[in-house]
């Protein structure tokens, strides 16, 4: 299942983030599901690796770019998004970057 609030991938009926059904539906090859959440310098290195692979990703700061700025990057951690269609070869990509490091 996909939750469209969370856009996170799950099996079972609860999105495991916001416990509710209500956003739950079979995900569309184009849905941004979750992928991963890094910091630097691993996410600019995944950032790399996916675009190598052709795999377009969408990047989410999570303190945002003016408070990075502020406290520096290196404290910033970047939330990654790939369409469904991509989530597969993608996910092989993280497991062979960080392995069993790699909690999603």
């Amino acid at each position: 299942m996909y939750c469209q609030k969370c856009r996170l991938l799950f099996e079972g009926r609860l999105c495991p983030k916001c416990g509710k059904d209500r956003h739950a539906r079979a995900p569309e090859a184009s849905d941004p599901c979750f992928l991963i959440e890094r910091g630097e310098p691993w996410s600019s290195m995944l950032a790399d690796v996916l675009k190598q692979h052709g795999i377009p990703a969408i990047v989410s700061g999570r303190m945002g770019a003016g408070l990075a700025t502020r406290v520096g990057s290196f404290l910033e951690s970047s939330r990654f998004y790939v369409r469904y269609d991509d989530y597969e070869r993608a996910n092989a990509i993280v497991d062979e970057l960080f392995g069993d490091d790699a909690p999603r």
